[in-house]
């Protein structure tokens, strides 16, 4: 878990508080900024969850390079193959 996801995570439970609050005083205003915080917290969660995946999918790339490199030649020729077939004039 990163930094990123931490931090978006108490965002979201800030809002939540202060929504909390709201329907404790009547305030419209801590309403707002209640929702406002809260999707500051999802988004910047979901930003952390993505470099989480991002990061596992560069250490199974990393990997396989390092523990099959004819596999992993012959995908990216494979690849640039079907790159260069899709791009050919007709």
């Amino acid at each position: 878990m990163d930094e990123d996801r931490i931090t978006g995570t108490a965002r979201n439970i800030g809002g939540k508080v202060e929504e909390g609050i709201r329907r404790m005083t009547g305030n419209a205003q801590t309403q707002l900024k209640g929702h406002a915080r809260q999707a500051a917290g999802a988004a910047e969660d979901l930003y952390g969850q993505a470099k989480d995946a991002a990061a596992s999918f560069t250490d199974v790339v990393q990997r396989t390079i390092e523990e099959r490199p004819y596999t992993a030649v012959a995908i990216a020729l494979g690849v640039g193959w079907l790159l260069g077939r899709t791009h050919r004039p007709l």
